[in-house]
C-alpha cells in the first residue's frame, strides 16, 4: 500500500457517499478524505445528522466544482410524525408542542400537497447552518436565541404521497436548492390542522447523482483495506459533474494561453454559455465561458496533476 503523505495525495474526482444517520456531513467528509488520503475535499450540500442518502464528495481539484453542484436540484423521501412539534423540526430535537391529529384521508392530504408545489417563499429554520454575524443559526437556537430570517424563493417541482396513516405520512419531494424539507413538512402538517416533525429523511438524488452510484462508508473502508487503488477505481471523473455544459477542446497553444489568463478565440460562435474545457490530449482542465463571438475566458481552471 502506498505511503501516505502529510499533505495528502493530489487526486481528483468525485465519490458518491450514502451518508449514514447520526453523522454530520463534515464528519463523513473527513472520513472519506482520510480514506483517499486526498489533499483537498469538499461536499456539495449538507445533510442533517438524522438524514441519510446521496452526498457527493469532491476530491482534489474537483472541489472547484462544488459551488456549481450546490445549485443543483435534489430529491428526498421523508416521513413526518404528526401531532408532535420539535424545536429542530426533526426527531433529534426537543418536543415543544403537541396537537391532536384530525381525521383525514389520503385524498385530502394529496389535495393539500398540491398547494405546496411550484415557486414559493420559505423561511429557513433556526436549526440550520446559515450564519448570523458569523455564527451558525443552530448554535444560537441551542442557546434559545431567535433571529429574524429572510424568506427565500424555492421551487417544489413535485410531491408524491407514498403512504399515510392516522399518525404519519411519507412523501417523495423533488425540489430546488435551498429547500428545507423540515420546514416543508411542518407547513404541510399545519395545513392538515396539526403539527409534525421529520423522523426519516433520505436524499435519493442530488446534482444528477443517485443512490445507485453511492457507496456506504463500510464499503469504502472495505475497498481501502484492499489497497488505495481500489478506492481510486470507484472515483467518478470530475467533468461528469456538469454533463449539460458543452465541452470545448483546445489546441496546445490555446491551452497555454488560457492558463496564463488570456482570452482565446475559437470557432464556437452563436450564444453565450458556460463550458467544460479540454486540452489537446482531451484531458479536462476546468471551466470557462464562451461568448457569442467565440471568445473563451477561464472561470475555474484545474492545477495540473493527478486527475480522473
Amino acid at each position: 500500500m502506498a505511503k501516505r503523505s502529510k499533505k495528502g495525495r493530489h487526486i481528483t474526482g468525485i465519490v458518491i457517499v450514502d451518508k449514514p444517520a447520526g453523522m454530520s456531513s463534515n464528519q463523513v467528509l473527513q472520513r472519506v478524505k482520510r480514506l483517499f488520503d486526498a489533499n483537498k475535499a469538499g461536499h456539495t450540500g449538507s445533510l442533517d445528522p438524522l438524514a441519510t442518502g446521496v452526498l457527493p464528495i469532491c476530491l482534489g481539484e474537483a472541489t472547484k466544482l462544488s459551488t456549481y453542484l450546490l445549485d443543483a436540484d435534489k430529491q428526498y423521501t421523508v416521513r413526518c410524525q404528526l401531532g408532535i412539534l420539535t424545536d429542530s423540526g426533526d426527531s433529534d430535537g426537543q418536543v415543544i408542542a403537541e396537537q391532536p391529529v384530525p381525521d383525514y384521508s389520503a385524498e385530502q392530504l394529496t389535495n393539500i400537497l398540491q398547494q405546496f408545489t411550484g415557486q414559493q417563499e420559505q423561511i429557513p429554520p433556526m436549526f440550520s447552518a446559515l450564519k448570523h454575524q458569523g455564527q451558525p443559526l443552530y448554535k444560537l437556537a441551542r442557546q434559545g436565541i431567535e433571529i429574524e430570517r429572510k424568506s427565500r424563493l424555492i421551487t417544489i417541482y413535485h410531491i408524491e404521497l407514498l403512504a399515510c396513516d392516522a399518525e404519519s405520512f411519507t412523501l417523495q419531494v423533488a425540489c430546488s436548492k435551498g429547500t428545507y424539507i423540515r420546514t416543508l413538512v411542518q407547513d404541510i402538517a399545519a395545513a392538515l390542522g396539526s403539527c409534525g416533525h421529520v423522523t426519516v429523511l433520505r436524499r435519493t438524488h442530488a446534482a444528477g447523482y443517485d443512490l445507485q452510484q453511492a457507496y456506504t462508508l463500510e464499503k469504502l473502508q472495505e475497498l481501502f483495506s484492499q489497497g488505495i487503488n481500489q478506492l481510486d477505481n470507484h472515483l467518478l471523473p470530475a467533468d461528469e459533474a456538469l454533463p449539460d455544459w458543452p465541452g470545448i477542446q483546445l489546441t496546445r497553444e490555446m491551452t497555454e494561453d488560457i492558463q496564463y489568463g488570456r482570452v482565446i478565440q475559437t470557432e464556437h460562435l452563436g450564444q453565450s454559455a458556460s463550458v467544460r474545457l479540454y486540452d489537446a490530449e482531451k484531458q479536462f482542465i476546468g471551466l470557462g465561458h464562451v461568448s457569442p463571438d467565440g471568445t473563451v475566458s477561464a472561470k475555474r481552471l484545474f492545477v495540473s496533476g493527478d486527475r480522473l
